[in-house]
This record gives structure tokens, sequence and C-alpha cells, in this order.
């Protein structure tokens, strides 16, 4: 039986809103590229130097990151719900 009362939630941690603030702002990073790299594509920039091929990368890259750190949210605040649950 558990000594928690239903309404009672397990408090965040600094760590889990860290991590999702930083997956919204791949995320938000990622999309603001992207229209970037469409705008300076249709306004004939040279894509191949300075800044753009870092640009490009990461239209490709930080979704996956920010998806990888929302999953390690999930996960880290599933096992400390458990725990709770569990009393230990």
């Amino acid at each position: 039986m558990s000594t928690n009362t239903p309404g009672e939630d397990v408090p965040v941690r600094r760590i889990d809103r860290l991590l999702a603030f930083m997956s919204l702002g791949l995320l938000v990073l990622s999309i603001l590229s992207f229209f970037a790299i469409m705008i300076a594509s249709a306004s004939g920039a040279d894509m191949a130097s300075g800044v753009w091929p870092l640009v490009g990368v990461l239209v490709y890259i930080a979704p996956i990151v920010a998806f990888a750190m929302m999953l390690a949210v999930l996960i880290m605040s599933f096992v400390r719900r458990s725990r709770a649950n569990r009393g230990g």
C-alpha cells in the first residue's frame, strides 16, 4: 500500500526542467534553421560556403538530439514515479 495520497505529485527536478527546455530550444533552432535555408536558397545565397553547411547539418542533427533528450526526461520521470509509488 502506498503512503502517498493520490493527488500528490513527485517534484520536478532541475535536470528534468533543463533537459526539457534544451530539447524545446533545439527543436525551435532546427525549425528556424530550416526556414533560413529556404529563404537563403530562394534568394540565391552560396550554400557551400560560410556558415550554411553548419546550418544544414543542424537541421538534421538537432531534432534527433532533442528527441533523445525528451526520451531521457520521460524515462527518468517514469523511474522516479515508480520508485515513489513503491515507497523507496
